[in-house]
């Protein structure tokens, strides 16, 4: 959890150099200047800073990911841990790329949705190590048209295209419109969630919480969305970036990639208590000598 939130707390660093236009302030990498200690100064202070807590996330990550194959029994949770070690290196890597290409070739915006990808994957470690994940848990039953599992990975993907049409946007390469018909499509796919959520798992406390989630977070990124491109439009002659600009669409950038975390964490709860079609629940040990 702690891996998980200094990873929320590199996407606020990387969203307020995008924000404060300070993507090119440093114009080499790894280093910054030809040195690891800058001068902390205008630009060169989001951007720097962004890079030393990225470095501390690949080192945190690596010590989780250290722990998990010294404690770890799950072969296949070993690996996954490993390939978000590689993830975020991959992902450092491509950051540099951003700086050495100048911002072309959409590096910029592979860059931000790569980090959403990052950022499930540790979302996923989080939960495959918690008490939750490991206890046993009677299988829900999905009785409907379309399974479950389905529908949610659907809402997954809707919403990281949308992720992904808004660092568009943010990053000049498309107009503003894709990134409205998406949150449109976000909605009603979430509505169309949680209402089977709803239907057919009323009873089940965690799912409720599911899609009381999914409401709660697409209905408060809509208004932030809405707040953040107002902030753009009254500050749009102003000579550099404005705070109020600034902050609300940092806010409205790291919650959107809340809103995906919360799709991809529903995907992981109905895995974990909805039984997949065709397959036979086998009993644990203690319920067979029960």
């Amino acid at each position: 959890m702690f891996v998980f939130c200094w990873t929320l707390l590199l996407l606020v660093a990387g969203a307020l150099v995008t924000s404060n236009e300070a993507a090119l302030s440093v114009p080499d990498w790894p280093t910054s200047y030809g040195a690891f200690t800058p001068p902390m100064y205008g630009g060169i202070l989001y951007e720097h800073s962004h890079r030393l807590i990225a470095g501390a996330l690949g080192i945190l990550l690596i010590v989780e990911a250290a722990i998990i194959w010294r404690y770890e029994e799950r072969r296949w949770l070993r690996w996954f841990a490993l390939a978000a070690v590689s993830g975020v290196l991959a992902q450092a890597i491509l950051g540099g790329q951003v700086v050495i290409q100048l911002l072309h070739y959409w590096l910029p915006v592979l860059h931000a949705c790569f980090a959403q990808i990052m950022f499930a994957a540790i979302l996923c470690l989080a939960v495959f190590t918690s008490k939750w994940w490991t206890e046993d848990r009677p299988a829900l039953d999905d009785r409907g048209g379309l399974s479950i599992h389905a529908i949610v990975i659907t809402n997954a993907v809707v919403t990281f295209l949308q992720v992904f049409l808004g660092a568009g946007f943010r990053h000049k390469d498309m107009p503003i419109w894709p990134h409205l018909v998406g949150a449109f499509a976000v909605l009603g796919v979430m509505i169309w969630t949680a209402a089977t959520l709803r239907r057919r798992f009323d009873g089940s406390r965690e799912l409720r919480f599911g899609r009381s989630l999914l409401h709660a977070m697409v209905g408060t990124q809509l208004l932030l969305g809405g707040a953040a491109y107002w902030s753009r439009l009254v500050t749009q002659d102003a000579p550099q970036p404005m705070p109020v600009m600034v902050i609300l669409t940092v806010v409205h950038t790291v919650f959107g990639a809340l809103v995906f975390a919360s799709s991809i964490l529903v995907v992981l709860m109905c895995y974990r208590l909805v039984q997949r079609r065709g397959t036979v629940t086998v009993p644990s040990q203690q319920q067979s000598s029960i």
